[in-house]
């Protein structure tokens, strides 16, 4: 049975039961159907002075072409402990239609460890990601406008680009202005998927709407002929982009299939971008709940290290225990083993590619100081020989492993996790970070690269050592560093799966984001607009005769 049929035939409780079993009354939401809903502002206020519940965060080794099933093992956790008597929430990112029209083909779990309305969630949801995207282009519309009616704050560079929702990798690089209009002046341009976007990243870094509001006014959009930088408050942009975001910032209220809640809020890129559901949506759900169950995009050496550096920081949290997800045909594939080889039992390949998951876990365990367990997402034709060989490896590096069945069994899948989850919480941990943030901008792309990556060095382009001087100008130089690097390999290149030999991090360009906070460093060959796969999941997604959506999995 498919992922969208598993999903049809659950029990789902309408949303205004959901909320008010944490304490959210009806009044307190804007429903959008029966099973989503936007929470006001008012529940904050209500529920501020409540103890704080549990972090967990929920992070991966390197992912590959097969999936290790992050969100489905985050949302199982969650189901997991409620079976086991807990008060349990989800704080999880929105999906982009990129993926889901591209690889993934849907990201709302799988099997029995989804959150519903799947197909809603999947595609248009409450039109977030929509608003991020109008706010993006109506601030580009705004500089090109400015430009033709004669360009009082002396444009010399535009750094602000248009955005969609969509891998389309046409549109990385365009002209535009082409019209042959009076005052409409032609240039080289290009989009950005809109998760990429800084306005996406302000949505989920900000606490309230006035701090969006003002995040906003210090986006840097181009820069004059003096080289100093022209912000969206200089063309007076803040108001009517705000304006545009004030029910995005919201977080969405839907739940699991097995009714645990669950909020869903922004949906940044893990690997172009910081990768972690927004701030407010976090905080929220710490207040309404005793565990809440959130998550980093793609392998621990992206999204957990920004969810740390970066997010955390930011918000001042930090996680109570961490889930490093992985599978035994993922450890086999890093281990050199081909897509074909990693179906049939393969010691070799599997004692090679367990230095992937050591390193992840020593990046949490030890750089992080956190504490981390090993969640593997079972498959019924897993070798026995294979597992017995993982746990005595873990074994022998202190950290606990747990075999989870929730794709298959829902909640009763995932219990054994939970419990070990809920036990680890109770071993405080202080959360030290990679770097500080009086640290020169090498300092800390360099300490994340030999600390969490395990690079010998750093090489930097011209163009990036002039962004970094200019940087160093403004005064921005103590903002944290989001790396923008490929997801498949602690390095550079994703070829390079075990990392095996010496290798350096190559910086091609730095670009400040001073409205998001932080310092985007752009290595190896990044994109901040992806393409589609030779066969997109597009392909396979459908509406049949009954009305129906079919494909999304």
């Amino acid at each position: 049975m498919s992922d969208i049929e598993i999903a049809r035939k659950a029990k789902l409780e309408h949303i205004t039961n959901v909320a008010k079993r944490i304490g959210i009354n009806e009044e307190e939401l804007e429903l959008y159907g029966k099973y989503k809903a936007k929470i006001s502002d008012e529940v904050y206020e209500k529920c501020k002075d409540n103890k704080n519940g549990k972090l967990i965060l929920v992070t991966a080794i390197n992912p590959t072409p097969l999936g290790e099933g992050k969100t489905t093992m985050s949302i199982g956790l969650a189901d997991g402990l409620s079976k086991i008597g807990k008060k349990s929430m989800l704080a999880l990112r929105e999906p982009s239609l990129g993926p889901v029209f591209g690889v993934k083909g849907g990201a709302t779990g799988g099997g029995h460890a989804q959150i519903a309305p799947m197909e809603e969630i999947n595609l248009h949801f409450t039109g977030d990601i929509h608003a991020i995207t109008s706010a993006n282009n109506l601030l580009a519309a705004l500089i090109d406008n400015h430009i033709y009616f004669g360009n009082e704050l002396g444009f010399k560079k535009v750094l602000w680009k248009r955005c969609v929702d969509l891998n389309d990798r046409q549109l990385r690089k365009i002209e535009c202005g082409l019209s042959g209009e009076k005052n409409v002046v032609p240039r080289e341009d290009g989009f950005d998927i809109s998760v990429a976007s800084e306005i996406m990243a302000i949505l989920c870094l900000s606490k309230d709407i006035n701090d969006l509001k003002n995040r906003i006014s210090n986006i840097i959009v181009g820069y004059n002929e003096k080289d100093e930088p022209i912000t969206a408050k200089d063309l007076k942009a803040e108001g009517s982009l705000t304006v545009l975001l004030k029910d995005a910032i919201k977080p969405n209220l839907v739940q699991t299939l097995e009714n645990t809640p669950a909020l869903v809020h922004g949906g940044p890129f893990a690997n172009i971008a910081h990768g972690c559901s927004s701030i407010k949506a976090t905080k929220l759900a710490l207040k309404l709940s005793d565990y809440v169950i959130t998550e980093a995009g793609f392998g621990s050496d992206l999204g957990a290290e920004k969810f740390m550096d970066i997010k955390c920081r930011t918000a001042g949290l930090k996680p109570d225990a961490v889930v490093c997800v992985a599978t035994m045909k993922a450890l086999k594939y890093h281990g050199g083993a081909s897509k074909e080889e990693i179906m049939n039992e393969n010691m070799d390949a599997l004692k090679n590619g367990v230095h992937n998951l050591l390193r992840h876990i020593d990046n949490i365990g030890n750089k992080f100081g956190l504490n981390v367990i090993v969640a593997i997402n079972k498959y019924v034709d897993d070798s026995a020989k294979e597992i017995e060989y993982l746990q005595e490896v873990l074994k022998k590096n202190g950290i606990s492993l747990s075999l989870v069945e929730a794709w298959e069994k829902g909640g009763k899948g995932a219990k054994d996790l939970a419990q070990k989850v809920a036990d680890l919480c109770e071993n405080q941990k202080e959360l030290h970070f990679i770097y500080e943030l009086e640290d020169t901008i090498k300092e800390k792309i360099e300490k994340i690269a030999r600390n969490i990556y395990g690079a010998e060095g750093v090489e930097y382009s011209e163009k990036s050592i002039d962004a970094i001087s200019q940087i160093e100008k403004l005064g921005y130089s103590n903002l944290p560093v989001c790396i923008a690097k490929t997801q498949y390999s602690f390095s550079d290149d994703p070829g390079n799966l075990q990392c095996i030999d010496p290798f350096k991090i190559h910086v091609q360009d730095i670009i400040l984001k001073a409205g998001a906070g932080f310092i985007v460093v752009l290595t190896g060959k990044i994109f901040t607009m992806p393409g589609l796969p030779k066969v997109p999941a597009a392909e396979s997604i459908d509406i049949d005769e009954n009305n129906e959506i079919v494909g999304i999995f």
